[in-house]
């Protein structure tokens, strides 16, 4: 079931719309995810080992690409270990695949035909492949200036691209209009279903280290990667396995930010936010869909929200492939971020998300 974030009323997952029919609020899981580790299916790999922790009845089919079970690797950084999980790893390159396994198995469930997305080009990837993979056709809006190899990659899955001038937020203007014509919507944003697969980067983390992480520190636009790590960590306090929530630390790009302009300054702090270009293209969201969930959910773990310069972004990616990690220039945000973390001396291990593959870059 799903839940209006507003108004409270619930209506079934796969109902048409992406938006509450009543008051336009936007969509939510209906219950917290419930972990149960005897339920954790030992043989199986990736996301679907938590099945039981997804909203989807048992009759539901996945949909998978091997889409999980990410590495965790330490490095040494300051004189501390700190460990990079990279995402970019996932069959299409970004942690977007997490969700969309889970959203895929629901929309073919449903008898979907055909679904559209929005996207600045690692969810629209990633819709396209699992699109092809549910055997649904798939139509993707992006920025026109989204990266040459992310938009290649859309077309290669079989999927229909739709290129749109302007900032990123005209795209999804497109694709709600096309959503309104009567298109099912399945946004990695609106649809809250990704949500569950999401979680699961949390159920990796606590496993690979035997325990919560002090700390997570990712790249943020619309949050949905944080919702999840917030929602998977939530499931493990609540099951006895974990005794407090780890710090999850958002880092946006100055040019776009936000989110960290109203956890640092309030409301007030939107007055100046704009959507400026930044090369941290997959987090360049001047309008989070669910802010005032990742706000909450910051709060909540005693983390924060950093915002870093533009001059920082390309070096940070450049000093990561350094290190063996070969990312796109988004997750460059993270390691410039990397020494204000390490500076606040917290305890417990310090966790990096590296969201999106290196491939994924213009050259």
């Amino acid at each position: 079931m799903l839940k209006c974030a507003n108004c409270g009323r619930t209506q079934p997952a796969m109902s048409p719309g992406w938006k509450c029919p009543v008051c336009g609020g936007v969509l939510d899981l209906a219950g917290p995810a419930v972990f149960e580790p005897a339920q954790v299916e030992a043989r199986a790999v990736g996301v679907w080992r938590y099945r039981h922790t997804f909203p989807l009845g048992p009759e539901v089919e996945p949909v998978t690409l091997g889409e999980g079970g990410t590495p965790l690797v330490p490095v040494t950084f300051q004189g501390r270990t700190v460990f990079f999980k990279h995402e970019g790893l996932n069959p299409t390159g970004s942690f977007k695949d997490r969700g969309m396994a889970v959203l895929f198995a629901a929309l073919r469930a449903a008898g979907v035909a055909e679904a559209i997305e929005d996207s600045s080009g690692n969810a629209g990837a990633s819709f396209a492949g699992y699109a092809a993979r549910a055997g649904i056709s798939a139509r993707v809006f992006v920025p026109a200036s989204a990266s040459g190899p992310k938009r290649a990659q859309i077309e290669a899955y079989g999927a229909r691209l739709v290129a749109v001038d302007g900032p990123r937020s005209q795209v999804a203007e497109a694709a709600q209009a096309a959503a309104r014509a009567g298109a099912v919507y399945g946004s990695h944003v609106y649809n809250p279903l990704g949500l569950a697969g999401n979680a699961t980067c949390a159920y990796e983390l606590w496993e690979q280290l035997g325990r919560a992480p002090g700390a997570v520190v990712l790249p943020v636009g619309h949050g949905t990667l944080l919702l999840g790590l917030h929602r998977g960590f939530t499931a493990l306090r609540a099951a006895g396995l974990i005794d407090r929530l780890p710090r999850l630390i958002g880092v946006q790009a100055m040019a776009c930010a936000p989110l960290w302009a109203v956890h640092t300054y309030g409301r007030a702090g939107l007055g100046w936010v704009t959507e400026g270009a930044t090369v941290a293209e997959g987090i360049r969201v001047v309008q989070p869909v669910r802010g005032d969930a990742v706000l909450a959910a910051v709060r909540e773990s005693g983390g924060a929200l950093l915002a870093v310069d533009e001059d920082a972004i390309l070096p940070g990616g450049d000093a990561l492939a350094r290190l063996g990690f070969y990312v796109e220039p988004t997750c460059g945000v993270v390691w410039a971020a990397l020494p204000k973390v390490l500076a606040a001396d917290a305890p417990g291990e310090v966790v990096v998300v590296l969201t999106g593959h290196g491939l994924k870059r213009a050259v």
